[in-house]
């Protein structure tokens, strides 16, 4: 029995061996680690602190253009370079198009209600009234504990550029000034990209750059700031890291893209910061898709990881990770939520959410979600 005890404490995995390992197994396989001994549950904190920290996930949601609209759900993690498909047993149904901004936030309007969701699985969807003036194509964004829903108005509307703000404590609506009046031919989310700090909502047109931002605190519209660093950019985006905002900017034209670009400016004073990197030409070739021309591009991001995309080829993804010292890593993965029959039956959304064991562990606990890993 001593002998059969000493060998057992002989071959035991500790220490670094220990975490070095578990680096190497998936997040979502680490939770049933974590009840294994004190000692283990020790050790797979030390080794995502120490060796393999979490990344923010994309999070991939198909909804069926056809009725009932089925909805599924998928998952990259960049930290183990897997897919996942993440099956619910309570799917939310919802009729009205799904949607997507501020990388985090869901939602869907529907002339009965206003839905939306925030936390990364989409566990929780909040459902109240709807805003007051009916709206088809709207910008959303959520800034601090407020969603700012504006423009997109249907064409019956008295105001096309209103603004209405739901602020999720008091949960009540609020309306306030109006949109400027030079964004009155695209004051839609299909001709503006949105960014949103914890403070501030930024509106750009995505043909021209010229930017508008709004404070819900002060209800007070600032611009138009013309925030093209390059007057050879055809299309841009924008999105914010922190209180930064960063733009994405198509250079060239649609049907000979020279370069594409990432820029940082200070969300305060929009003054350039510097230019974060450029997009190797073989990944520029791999956002096109079967086409020859890049019209256009959106992207999601959460911290320094980055996942843009072509919405016309959505089966394709770049990925870029920038480092605190400035250097970027870019990369490109196949989408695995998109088929074929996904790209004329179903609309793709992408959000970006930080994920770790605690956000599993709310997942599996709820009882509503099964984690399918995807074939390669």
């Amino acid at each position: 029995m001593a002998e059969e005890q000493k060998e057992e404490e002989e071959v035991a995995i500790h220490g670094d061996v220990l975490e070095t390992i578990l680096s190497y197994v998936p997040l979502t396989h680490l939770l049933p680690a974590c009840f294994v001994s004190k000692t283990w549950n020790a050790a797979v904190s030390s080794s995502l602190s120490r060796f393999n920290k979490p990344k923010p996930w994309l999070l991939v949601h198909t909804q069926s253009i056809r009725r009932p609209h089925a909805t599924a759900f998928f998952a990259y993690d960049p930290r183990s370079d897997i897919w996942l498909q993440i099956n619910k047993k309570q799917p939310p149904q919802h009729v009205s198009p799904l949607r997507s901004s501020n990388s985090t936030l869901l939602h869907v309007l529907h002339p009965s209600n206003f839905s939306f969701s925030i936390d990364p699985f989409h566990l929780t969807w909040h459902r109240v009234n709807p805003p007051a003036v009916w709206r088809l194509d709207p910008i959303v964004a959520m800034v601090g504990p407020r969603i700012v829903v504006a423009g997109g108005a249907c064409d019956f509307e008295d105001d096309p550029l209103a603004v209405e703000i739901y602020d999720i404590s008091t949960r009540t609506w609020e309306r306030t000034e109006s949109m400027p009046a030079t964004l009155k031919d695209s004051a839609s989310s299909t001709w503006l990209s949105i960014a949103a700090n914890t403070r501030t909502v930024f509106m750009m047109e995505q043909a021209s750059g010229v930017t508008h931002s709004f404070n819900p605190d002060s209800k007070t519209w600032y611009g138009p700031f013309d925030l093209r660093p390059d007057r050879s950019i055809y299309f841009s985006v924008i999105t914010c890291v922190g209180d930064n905002l960063i733009i994405l900017g198509l250079l060239g034209d649609a049907e000979d893209v020279n370069y594409v670009k990432l820029w940082e400016l200070n969300g305060e004073s929009l003054e350039f910061g510097k230019e974060i990197g450029v997009m190797p030409t073989e990944l520029v070739e791999k956002l096109k898709g079967e086409g020859t021309s890049l019209n256009s591009i959106r992207v999601s991001c959460m911290g320094g990881f980055f996942y843009i995309y072509n919405p016309g080829e959505p089966g394709e993804l770049v990925a870029l990770e920038v480092g605190e010292e400035g250097w970027c890593r870019w990369g490109s993965l196949k989408n695995a939520a998109v088929s074929d029959r996904s790209r004329v039956a179903e609309r793709v959304v992408l959000t970006c959410s930080d994920v770790g064991l605690g956000e599993i562990a709310k997942l599996v606990g709820s009882g509503n979600g099964i984690f399918t890993l995807l074939k390669r």
